[in-house]
């Protein structure tokens, strides 16, 4: 077989689920709306369900709503028929997928809804299976043909099924107003975590900034920028404010006849600064575009410094 044959099969399937999920965004009607309201009324969690490949796509879709602020657990349907229908109670919502809607596994955790009145979405293709016609609120998928030419394999019916539980998800976040700080209490790790990092999570604290009073001497500024490391001195008015800074490009500059001047002389006034609840990598964004490599960090309200962040701090947190 040549490449191009491979290369025409995996675009036909790409192009039939494409048309699918295009399919999939025109049917969503008022179901759709009741779903959201359904979860956003629950006191308990969202209860996700469903048997083989759906199985799969019902633990992604747990996973996204138990990130984005809606508590959510993948319940296994065959486990729940052995005791995990425990998990199951009443306040939650049950969210349950199946294609067929026939699904012999879900039968005991659909009865288990109806028994105990907890409500029920149910997802399918089949508006007339056992599945939607039990269902508090059902989402009947629209007919579109799976990606194999046999029609046997989920591709598209799942892909279909991932893209409506993001839309759930979504849609129940934005009515949160998730913000990215809400995010980051879930993902405090890896990547998205250290994108996500604060600056007041990473600064050095009081203690360690390299600080001296507006009128010192350079003597006692160079002191301080040797002592502390940071190739940087703040100086601070007479109301602990930050009046500005002094760099090694500032010493350069002012050579001569340095240790005869005072900082107020040589001092850079309305540097670049930041604030504590800031994400770090906008500090790195402002540190790279200024060519520096610390920002104070300053009290938002009465402008005092708290703390200093070097680029190597959010380097190390892996924010770059």
């Amino acid at each position: 077989m040549s490449d191009e044959i491979f290369l025409t099969t995996a675009r036909r399937v790409i192009r039939r689920e494409a048309e699918a999920l295009e399919l999939l965004g025109e049917s969503l009607g008022p179901t759709f709306s009741a779903a959201v309201r359904l979860i956003l009324d629950t006191k308990g969690r969202v209860i996700v369900s469903g048997m083989g490949k759906s199985g799969h796509i019902a633990r992604k879709i747990a996973a996204t709503l138990a990130s984005t602020g809606t508590p959510a657990q993948f319940v296994h349907p065959a486990e729940a028929s052995h005791g995990d229908l425990g998990m199951v109670a009443r306040g939650d919502v049950a969210l349950v997928l199946s294609n067929s809607g026939e699904t012999p596994e879900l039968a005991d955790i659909v009865a288990h809804t109806r028994r105990f009145a907890i409500p029920l979405i149910g997802v399918a293709a089949r508006a007339d299976s056992t599945l939607i016609r039990q269902s508090d609120v059902a989402i009947v998928l629209p007919q579109a043909a799976e990606a194999c030419d046999t029609g046997i394999v989920p591709t598209t019916s799942t892909t279909m099924t991932l893209a409506l539980g993001d839309a759930l998800a979504i849609a129940l976040m934005e009515h949160r107003r998730f913000t990215p700080e809400h995010f980051r209490v879930f993902h405090p790790g890896g990547k998205l975590g250290a994108r996500l990092a604060r600056v007041g999570d990473l600064m050095h604290g009081a203690q360690d900034m390299p600080v001296v009073p507006t009128g010192a001497p350079m003597s006692e500024a160079l002191i301080a920028i040797s002592r502390k490391g940071f190739g940087v001195v703040g100086i601070i008015d007479a109301n602990g404010g930050l009046a500005g800074v002094i760099t090694d490009g500032d010493l350069r500059r002012h050579m001569e006849g340095l240790l005869a001047r005072r900082v107020d002389e040589v001092m850079t006034r309305s540097p670049r600064t930041i604030g504590p609840e800031a994400l770090a990598e906008r500090a790195v964004a402002v540190m790279q575009e200024a060519k520096i490599t610390s920002l104070f960090v300053l009290d938002d309200e009465s402008r005092r410094p708290l703390g200093i962040l070097h680029i190597h701090d959010c380097l190390r947190a892996g924010v770059a």
